[in-house]
């Protein structure tokens, strides 16, 4: 019988040891082992946790090496930090991200932090934090996979200047730099995250059991290609369609709304002329309009970037 506190199963040898054991008086072997309730995140839900109102990308403020490329000659990339612009921009995007939120008049609301390890990263993640009281942080999550693309080691500034004119022409998202990553690099390493984040979200691993709330934000601190690859990625969008996006600004930032169905869009809060000017084509902003309406788990069988656009015989 299974106790309140533990579940005991009971443990037997092989048949024919159990044969010729089954007069022995010696009781069999038990193992003891805690009750589900011991671990409430394992403990199944009759229903999956609130998902989050909104993923904000968020671009570092103005970096150093921004300001002097010169800088990662002499500056490992991953200490590269703000320049005093760059602390004002990332304290002013908190100050609009918690703007953003709040203007719903909802007390429950909460942000939850991933960030990429980089100084830059990190300090524009404290100064976001600046606009927020201590209570509306749910918790930071350093994460490397949101690092920068690596660019090779220290950085010789004319070797730099010709392998990303030799980008241009291979392709800004196949080309590898030496000692260093191509955007289809970064695209692996992204894939791993964004299966790290649907999982914490499909679990609500940044809300405690008891706690949950839609009312949640998700705020992702990271690098403007890394970013874009993540766009990519999660969107399914084509190759062809990443390489004519824009950088994000320094400080940037692009926030991804649920829609009517639950669907992460960029239309619930950026316009279309917005995202046109990001570098959006047609199809891309169908694709947002269909996101904005769609239910989770729906397909979108019309998208002209997934199916007939690939076959010309069509034409």
């Amino acid at each position: 019988m299974v106790a309140a506190a533990s579940l005991c199963f009971r443990c037997f040898r092989d048949t024919a040891s159990s044969r010729r054991h089954a007069t022995s008086s010696s009781p069999a072997a038990t193992v003891v082992v805690p009750a589900l309730s011991h671990f409430p995140e394992k403990v199944s839900q009759s229903s999956s946790p609130p998902r989050p109102r909104r993923i904000i990308l968020v671009r570092h403020g103005e970096s150093e090496g921004n300001l002097d490329e010169s800088v990662y000659t002499r500056v490992p990339d991953p200490r590269i930090g703000l320049t005093a612009k760059g602390w004002d921009q990332a304290l002013e995007r908190g100050r609009r991200i918690r703007d953003i939120i709040s203007a719903e008049c909802i007390d429950d609301w909460k942000v939850y932090f991933y960030a990429s390890p980089y100084r830059r990263t990190l300090e524009t993640l404290r100064s976001i934090g600046m606009a927020f009281d201590r209570c509306r942080i749910a918790g930071v999550r350093e994460e490397p996979r949101l690092r920068e693309q690596d660019f090779g080691n220290f950085q010789d500034r004319e070797r730099m200047r010709v392998e990303k004119e030799i980008r241009l022409r291979y392709g800004r998202f196949f080309y590898r730099f030496d000692n260093g990553e191509s955007a289809a690099d970064v695209y692996d390493r992204i894939t791993g995250f964004r299966e790290t984040l649907k999982s914490d979200i499909d679990v609500g691993r940044f809300q405690p059991p008891g706690q949950q709330s839609p009312n949640m934000n998700l705020v992702i601190v990271s690098h403007g290609l890394t970013l874009r690859v993540f766009l990519m990625r999660w969107y399914k969008w084509t190759v062809e369609q990443f390489e004519g996006l824009s950088n994000f600004d320094n400080g940037g930032m692009l926030v991804m709304q649920t829609g009517y169905g639950g669907r992460y869009s960029l239309l619930v809060h950026h316009t279309a002329e917005e995202l046109q000017k990001f570098g959006f084509t047609e199809a891309m902003i169908d694709d947002q309009i269909w996101q904005r309406r769609a239910n989770t788990g729906e397909l979108n069988y019309d998208s002209s970037t997934t199916g007939p656009s690939f076959f010309t015989h069509f034409d």
